[in-house]
């Protein structure tokens, strides 16, 4: 006699787990696939914008007098007040007067509420390591020494790297004055991701003469 086949059931709430976790499966392959596909494409068309604003920056810084930045910086939101210069990373960028979104997409951008390159207290400068030609891309390969350098049209500012750290989106405590003047490049951590800050401390070394600007 044939031994008996016996059929082994499955709870109907162990089928809906298993459905629920196989859509959520496929669902998670396919927001990953587009965030790839739309990052893949958003790259090269906001690098290309980038690259335009930064050729009007650049145009704008050229023909700044030497004194409007300090005496009408109120009245430059969104236009070009400097131009920095990081040569470990090999980055030469112009800098934007304010943080808003459409600031920071022309290029880095100069937080209002500090004071200018130059000026007693903390300077604070921020911008993207990724999209919109990602100017800050690199900032956590400077290290303790390397030599940022702001120039502005009356004067060209030198600060040296002292530290580096990793800090939270609302840690806001980085812009605040220390007993030294210093610069702050700050910009999102980790790569593709706005949940914390990497920011670069640097230490102010001296002030030199207007750099010879050219059109």
């Amino acid at each position: 006699m044939a031994p008996a086949v016996t059929t082994k059931r499955t709870s109907p709430i162990r089928a809906v787990l298993r459905f629920v976790a196989s859509v959520m499966m496929v669902s998670g392959v396919l927001l990953i696939g587009d965030a790839g596909l739309t990052l893949a494409w958003q790259e090269p068309i906001s690098a290309y914008l980038a690259a335009q604003d930064q050729t009007a920056l650049k145009h704008e810084y050229l023909k700044l007098p030497a004194r409007k930045v300090r005496r009408h910086r109120d009245q430059l939101k969104g236009d070009a007040i400097a131009k920095i210069e990081l040569p470990k990373i090999h980055e030469t960028t112009y800098v934007v007067e304010g943080t808003d979104t459409g600031d920071l997409r022309k290029g880095p951008g100069h937080y209002p509420d500090t004071p200018l390159p130059g000026e007693h207290g903390t300077v604070a400068i921020a911008g993207h390591r990724t999209t919109y030609g990602a100017p800050f891309r690199h900032i956590d390969s400077l290290s303790n020494g390397d030599r940022i350098t702001v120039a502005m049209p009356d004067g060209t500012f030198v600060y040296r790297v002292y530290k580096t750290k990793i800090v939270d989106a609302s840690a806001l405590w980085v812009k605040r004055r220390v007993g030294f003047d210093q610069l702050i490049l700050s910009a999102c951590h980790p790569l593709h991701s706005a949940a914390q800050r990497i920011v670069v401390f640097a230490r102010f070394l001296r002030r030199d003469k207007p750099e010879v600007r050219r059109s």
